[in-house]
């Protein structure tokens, strides 16, 4: 999927660990863990939003977009 999550990288840079996060946003471990890991389908603008806050950060720190192959689009 060419939309990348970056929250591995933010959280090291805030020394924060997932379930640090979890408990200040109010989001389950696991579903943090999917954002995480990039294998989330859909994210709620509230839960960013919340997250964002949280880092004091904007969503583009946290979600970035690279395309698979770029020499194949037309």
């Amino acid at each position: 999927m060419p939309i990348i999550t970056n929250l591995d990288n933010i959280l090291a840079r805030k020394k924060m660990s997932l379930t640090e996060l979890s408990d200040r946003v109010d989001i389950t471990i696991a579903n943090l863990s999917i954002l995480k890991s990039g294998k989330a389908k859909a994210i709620r603008f509230s839960t960013l939003e919340a997250i964002c806050k949280e880092l004091n950060c904007k969503p583009g720190d946290i979600l970035d977009y690279a395309p698979e192959n770029l020499n194949n689009e037309k």
